[in-house]
C-alpha cells in the first residue's frame, strides 16, 4: 500500500520525510506536536521557483498579519543559500485565496525586524 502511495505523492513531494519535519523520532513527538498547534508552517520552491506560505486568516489583527511576514521574511532571510549572488527575493505578492494580489516593496519587507 505505501508503494503504490509513494508513486504518487512522491513526484509531488508530498511524501513525509525527515528533512521537512513530517517523520520525527518517538522522543521528539511531543515536541513536533506543540510546533504544529503553534501553527508552524513549511515552505519551499516550486517548479517556477515561486514560494507559497500561508501568513494568516481573515480574522488575524494586523499586528499579527505584520508579525508573521516579519517572521517569514527573516527565515527566508535564512534559508538563503551562502552561493546565492544578487537579489535572492525579486518580488513580493499578497493575496488572499481567490482574490487579486497586491505587490509588496521587496526592501521594505526584508527590513522588517523579527524578535524570536
Amino acid at each position: 500500500m505505501a508503494g503504490k502511495l509513494g508513486r504518487v505523492l512522491g513526484p509531488r513531494g508530498l511524501m513525509p520525510n525527515p528533512k521537512a519535519g513530517t517523520v520525527v523520532k518517538g522522543e521528539d513527538l511531543p515536541q513536533a506536536i506543540n510546533e504544529a498547534k503553534a501553527g508552524r508552517v513549511e515552505f519551499r520552491l516550486d517548479k517556477t521557483a515561486n514560494i507559497h506560505v500561508p501568513l494568516g486568516k481573515v480574522s488575524f489583527s494586523i499586528d499579527k498579519l505584520t508579525e508573521n511576514m516579519a517572521a517569514l521574511m527573516s527565515a527566508l532571510k535564512k534559508a538563503k543559500p551562502s552561493a546565492a549572488k544578487g537579489s535572492f527575493i525579486r518580488k513580493i505578492t499578497v493575496t488572499s485565496t481567490m482574490g487579486p494580489g497586491i505587490k509588496v516593496d521587496v526592501n521594505r519587507a526584508l527590513s522588517m525586524e523579527h524578535e524570536e
